[in-house]
């Protein structure tokens, strides 16, 4: 742990396990170590790291599309 000039710090750092983006929802970080689940960033990393452990490798997974 390091201490900054500000006094923030990082004390661990939660990466989504399909796409390794940064996880900062505290909500999302909590039930994930509650359930022992992998922490996922989007519905869309969750849904894709599925099927890759179903092996189908024939479906395609739509890639979300940004909202306005």
């Amino acid at each position: 742990m390091r201490f900054s000039d500000q006094r923030y710090y990082v004390e661990e750092y939660v990466k989504c396990m399909n796409c390794g983006v940064l996880v900062y929802d505290a909500d999302i970080q909590s039930t994930a170590r509650a359930s022992g689940e992998p922490v996922y960033c989007s519905d869309w990393c969750q849904q894709w790291a599925q099927l890759r452990r179903q092996g189908d490798d024939s479906q395609i997974l739509p890639l979300p599309k940004n909202k306005p």
